[in-house]
């Protein structure tokens, strides 16, 4: 398979999971789907750092884009093309580990929540994420309604997206120094 064939794969499976990043860190901003919170500035820390927003965002698109276009060039000869594809690669993988740490913090503190009685707080944040298998403790939690579960799927299908980003990049890492040394061409993409 030609070089230029494996990035466009490459590119064409990054751009969905751009778009899950970013949906997944807006809808982070939304506990129980109500503007309320966001106003208040009761949204756990670790969304402000807006991981899927940038890292698995932005700077991923950016590398899809890049990966996509040296794809689109036909003939992977461009050897040029296929060394800035190793450097986009490197981006989106940046990018990618940011909005992991940023997912696993949010998952390591747990989200802001205001008990029963008291004000707003972290209430596993010292819990070293056994939390996240005890159900019952998540009732500790009145307000916003389900925040526990909200957080937790959403910062677990950021992680589970960041991973998958990461690997692409790796992947395009690896694909771009085959074409960089060896300068891979098809003759039908050629011509």
């Amino acid at each position: 398979m030609c070089t230029g064939k494996c990035s466009r794969i490459i590119a064409y499976t990054l751009y969905p999971m751009v778009l899950l990043s970013i949906i997944c860190n807006i809808v982070l901003f939304f506990p129980d789907l109500s503007a309320k919170y966001v106003k208040e500035q009761h949204i756990t820390g670790e969304v402000m750092y807006m991981g899927g927003l940038i890292g698995g965002g932005l700077l991923v698109l950016m590398s899809a884009l890049s990966i996509h276009l040296t794809g689109e060039h036909g003939c992977c000869a461009n050897r040029l093309g296929m060394f800035l594809s190793i450097l986009f690669a490197a981006l989106g993988a940046a990018g990618a580990v940011y909005s992991f740490i940023a997912a696993f913090l949010g998952l390591t503190n747990g989200p802001l929540c205001k008990p029963e009685t008291g004000d707003w707080q972290r209430l596993f944040q010292s819990s070293n994420m056994t939390y996240l298998t005890d159900y019952k403790s998540w009732a500790k939690c009145s307000e916003p309604k389900n925040v526990v579960l909200f957080n937790t799927a959403l910062f677990m299908t950021l992680l589970i997206a960041s991973c998958l980003q990461g690997l692409l990049c790796a992947m395009q890492i690896i694909n771009g120094l085959a074409g960089t040394l060896f300068g891979t061409c098809d003759k039908k993409e050629h011509a």
